[in-house]
């Protein structure tokens, strides 16, 4: 049995938590919220029967600090605030805001994991729990057979960046001189098979593939291998501007506008579907979208979604070279090829590659996020551009978000 604890640094997180705390910490510190675990397929033996092994996970989680060294790379990141920087150097995880059960009735079988207290407190446990979560079921799920995974796994991986350099290498000669280069960017983190596993994934594709692997959104591993650290928001900024007390209907765009106080032309990506991609274009006026480097798919069709992007920053004058445009929903090499073939030659694009890349070994991978579900006693809600990824435990706000943003129920 592997007893060794999952996460060993608190650095083992992606970039955009440290960034949306860090804003969250300066606009919002008094907020509080709940956020709830969900596995979104259907997992080989039921997930509560690693309750116990979470929970020892989690009373490990709490323990830990970050170390003078961590925060000195984090203070060395420009967008990165002294004070922030302050509050880590004295923040612990508190193990009485989150809880980690096996499901009762309608949800026996299932883990139950909630965070709940203040946001500052409690946004943090989101990536490791799911890393917990993942690297605890594929020690078991493949107890005894770790050479056999290990060894299909890396026979994919070498095929994975090979075709990533084959591809980037004929860009020109395929699509013009004019076309936008290939550039990718391991986002991984939340569901890899296990953080060695992940390790060498990283450190793989910066040896075999280093003219197209660009960084990678985990801020340890980047540390460690000299990449560059990848990530600016996710949803839960979004929704949690739905709670502090601004009008439901400019929420976005005082989310936004928080966003640009905050880092003053760094961080530059915009995420689009907290609400769906018409009601984010909708608010993305000329103003926000001179101020924003580009935007962030992440549900939805990509090609449709690139196209609306395209045309809207073409109704605003502005020149879509300029900008960029980042997709990150479910890829594989084989759709960042199709989706790069099909914009580069009129957008600069990246692609956040993840389970694809740290968790194609042979078993099926789990669908599991841990997602803001309240915050200040309010529901919040992510109403995604795929029907499956929208996420409220209220009907009654979800509607009535929907009427508000003019969004028909699909």
């Amino acid at each position: 049995m592997n007893d060794t604890p999952v996460i060993r640094s608190l650095l083992e997180t992606d970039l955009y938590k440290f960034t949306m705390w860090q804003t969250l910490l300066h606009a919002f510190p008094a907020n509080d919220a709940e956020y709830r675990f969900v596995c979104r397929n259907t997992p080989a033996f039921p997930l509560s029967e690693l309750c116990e092994a979470v929970n020892r996970e989690l009373d490990h989680l709490c323990t830990l600090g970050f170390s003078d060294e961590e925060l000195a790379y984090l203070g060395g990141l420009r967008f990165m605030k002294s004070d922030f920087i302050d509050f880590l150097r004295i923040f612990r995880f508190q193990r009485r805001f989150i809880e980690a059960r096996p499901g009762e009735g309608a949800e026996a079988g299932q883990l139950v994991i909630v965070a709940k207290g203040p946001q500052v407190h409690v946004m943090g446990f989101e990536i490791f729990v799911l890393a917990i979560v993942n690297e605890l079921y594929f020690r078991r799920l493949c107890a005894g057979r770790e050479r056999e995974v290990l060894v299909e796994g890396r026979a994919r991986l070498a095929t994975k960046a090979a075709r990533l350099r084959d591809y980037a290498a004929a860009v020109p000669a395929t699509l013009g001189a004019e076309a936008h280069p290939f550039e990718c960017f391991d986002f991984g983190l939340r569901r890899r098979f296990s953080g060695a596993w992940h390790d060498e994934v990283v450190a793989t594709l910066k040896r075999e593939a280093p003219q197209v692997f660009k960084g990678c959104s985990n801020v340890a591993l980047a540390r460690r291998h000299g990449l560059v650290p990848i990530g600016t928001m996710a949803h839960e900024y979004l929704q949690t501007w739905q709670a502090v007390g601004v009008q439901l209907r400019l929420s976005q765009r005082a989310a936004l506008e928080g966003w640009v106080q905050e880092f003053r032309g760094d961080l530059g990506i915009a995420l689009t579907d907290v609400i769906g991609m018409d009601a984010f274009l909708a608010d993305f006026d000329l103003y926000v979208a001179k101020l924003f480097d580009g935007l962030r798919h992440d549900s939805g069709d990509p090609v449709e979604w690139g196209e609306k992007a395209l045309a809207h920053y073409a109704a605003l004058r502005i020149d879509a070279r300029t900008k960029r445009l980042v997709f990150s929903d479910g890829l594989d090499t084989d759709e960042a090829f199709r989706l790069h073939a099909h914009f580069a030659r009129r957008v600069p694009v990246g692609f956040g590659i993840g389970t694809h890349l740290t968790n194609d070994l042979g078993p099926k991978p789990l669908n599991i996020v841990m997602k803001l579900v309240r915050c200040n006693g309010q529901p919040v809600a992510k109403l995604s551009d795929a029907p499956g990824k929208t996420l409220c435990d209220d009907q009654t706000f979800l509607n009535y978000l929907r009427q508000v943003f003019r969004v028909r129920a699909s």
